[in-house]
């Protein structure tokens, strides 16, 4: 399972010209699944992007949470983030997990970060999105977790 995380000062995602999902402070997190990846993946993502320490404290270090800040988080789904361009110019997205395996996991991963007190937000599985957000930092970081 691999994830893009921006902390954000605010963030949202539409479908249809209508917003569909926003949050103000916290984590914008495009979510990628694998055909391999499993309910246990979700559950070690969502623990890694709760405690994940990237907002600053009072000393200006990366030392809080988004459950320190008590922020929020707009999980949006991203088959793309398996593309493979290796070969041409084209990407090949066959290392994307098919949508009767990532769907569920999406929303364990969207259950599992809910669970642990943090207000998410959701894009439409599927759809095609927009997302706008204000990258603060900017602080951009590439998780992976496998399990």
């Amino acid at each position: 399972m691999k994830a893009v995380v921006q902390r954000v000062t605010h963030a949202s995602v539409s479908v249809r010209r209508e917003i569909v999902g926003q949050i103000s402070q916290g984590l914008m997190v495009l979510i990628g699944i694998g055909p391999n990846d499993t309910a246990e993946a979700a559950e070690k993502m969502a623990k890694k992007l709760v405690n994940l320490r990237i907002f600053s404290d009072d000393d200006g270090k990366m030392n809080l949470s988004v459950d320190d800040i008590r922020g929020e988080m707009l999980i949006v789904s991203q088959f793309t983030l398996y593309g493979d361009t290796q070969k041409g110019n084209r990407p090949s997205f066959v290392n994307a997990a098919p949508p009767e395996i990532a769907e569920p996991l999406y929303e364990k991963l969207v259950e599992s970060v809910a669970i642990q007190g943090i207000r998410v937000a959701t894009g439409e599985f599927g759809a095609d999105m927009q997302v706008t957000l204000v990258n603060d930092g900017p602080v951009t970081l590439l998780l992976e977790v496998s399990g």
